[in-house]
């Protein structure tokens, strides 16, 4: 049980830093959404919002962290 608890703790880590820096530096990520490649269309009806770029983006992010994750402990 202790690997288990251990990789929880590193990902209960990893969430609180991204969480912190999401909340001091918010405005800074305000690109972040609107990417080329970010599907967006409003209609007087509709609206549509696929963020498709910057869900890439962000799985690169988190298999990167998963792979340094595994890597070291």
């Amino acid at each position: 049980m202790q690997p288990i608890g251990k990789t929880i703790v590193v990902l209960g880590v990893i969430l609180v830093a991204v969480g912190l820096m999401v909340w001091l530096a918010g405005d800074k990520f305000s690109w972040f959404g609107h990417l080329p490649g970010d599907i967006r269309i409003e209609k007087k009806n509709l609206r549509f919002y696929a963020p498709i770029t910057s869900m890439l983006l962000l799985s690169i992010f988190f298999s990167l962290v998963l792979w340094l994750l595994r890597k070291f402990f």
